[in-house]
């Protein structure tokens, strides 16, 4: 089945200033959408497993102030990314040493494809253009947002 970024995200999934300010509650406020909108069936198991996640690998924060946690759930319904800005930023470990202020957050059904590295993979590649996270910066709006990534991001 050929996905599309729509099939993945929607604007209800896009927070353009999550009120969290701390990784573990950035967490949880970006699985809140993915829960309000059908893609996660049970909100505490998949953030544990998304923070269990975040642990093992010791973070997904990367250069460039961008953070892409993300796990495999029994939680989740529907491959999903819920996308939020924060300023001045989280620190979400990994190889950065500066704070994240795009977060992407990956939610994939166990026993699914590949879609989650797949969807890894072309974010990574798309983020390390300043354009692009430019573009993600100056949004004015979830459509805009939206627009951005159906622009840049193929699957």
């Amino acid at each position: 089945m050929d996905l599309t970024i729509d099939d993945v995200i929607t604007p209800d999934l896009i927070i353009l200033d999550l009120e969290a300010t701390e990784r573990d509650a950035a967490i949880a406020e970006m699985a809140d959408r993915l829960v309000a909108q059908g893609r996660v069936s049970d909100r505490d198991t998949y953030v544990n497993d998304v923070l269990e996640r975040e642990r093992e690998g010791g973070g997904t924060g990367m250069e460039m102030g961008v953070a892409i946690p993300h796990a495999k759930s029994e939680a989740v319904t529907n491959a999903s990314v819920a996308f939020a800005r924060t300023n001045p930023g989280i620190d979400f470990g990994g190889d950065s040493e500066q704070p994240s202020t795009l977060v992407f957050l990956i939610a994939a059904p166990v026993g699914g494809d590949d879609l989650h590295i797949r969807l890894l993979s072309r974010l990574s590649r798309r983020l390390i253009h300043e354009s692009f996270r430019q573009k993600l910066y100056d949004a004015s709006s979830s459509d805009e947002v939206m627009e951005t990534l159906r622009e840049e991001v193929t699957l």
